[in-house]
């Protein structure tokens, strides 16, 4: 498995949960969406402060990036071994939060045969300790195929002038993933270069799409 599924990218939505509208993390940093920032490449403040989006376009930028920046090195990671579906969504998972894939020692661990040793270092980077469930579970879905997705968001909203996310609902999006993942707009971003066909956006109806406006 060496690609993105819907069960993967909803895996990291119940992690992280979904604010539709630029707000301030716990240090300060403008958020948006499944816990993206400037840093991933994408312009978040000022493009989304005060500005809610649709769930269509915070979850397909979500999976563009998840594709574009954060899929690569996790492969990379694994070198010639071939991870199943848990495997991927758990390192992504990992990467996603951390952005350490390339020097976490339990991956190395687990390429080179030792799979209780990386089990365990997993843990340690369950710090601060609020980190600690995330790491048990991405845990649980790497070494025994646990996964923890319902299909379900938690969706904040954003408390000012704080700006600061508030207490979510829960939205059911399972079928708005699987309905991005099927869009032929979206669909060769979501896939290998060997996969994806030539005239990638050729399908694309002049209507502009939310994909279309990742580039504006």
């Amino acid at each position: 498995m060496r690609d993105l599924t819907p069960r993967i990218a909803l895996e990291l939505i119940a992690h992280e949960g979904i604010v539709t509208e630029a707000y301030k993390d716990s240090v300060g940093v403008w958020t948006w969406s499944v816990g993206i920032t400037d840093a991933s490449g994408h312009k978040v403040f000022p493009r989304y402060q005060d500005k809610p989006q649709p769930l269509e376009h915070c979850i397909g930028v979500y999976l563009w990036l998840l594709r574009e920046k954060y899929l690569p090195p996790v492969l990379a990671a694994f070198g010639k071994h071939d991870p199943s579906e848990a495997e991927l969504g758990a390192a992504l998972s990992f990467h996603w939060n951390t952005g350490a894939i390339a020097r976490a020692s339990w991956i190395g661990r687990f390429v080179a045969g030792d799979v209780e040793g990386a089990r365990r270092r997993v843990l340690d980077w369950a710090r601060p300790r609020e980190l600690l469930a995330r790491r048990r579970k991405e845990q649980a879905l790497f070494f025994d195929g646990r996964w923890s997705e319902d299909g379900t968001a938690l969706v904040h909203g954003v408390a000012k002038p704080s700006y600061r996310p508030t207490g979510g609902s829960r939205v059911q999006v399972r079928a708005l993933v699987e309905r991005l993942f099927a869009d032929p707009a979206i669909r060769p971003a979501l896939q290998s270069p060997a996969q994806a066909p030539a005239p990638a956006r050729a399908v694309v109806a002049e209507k502009k799409t939310w994909f279309d406006r990742l580039f504006e």
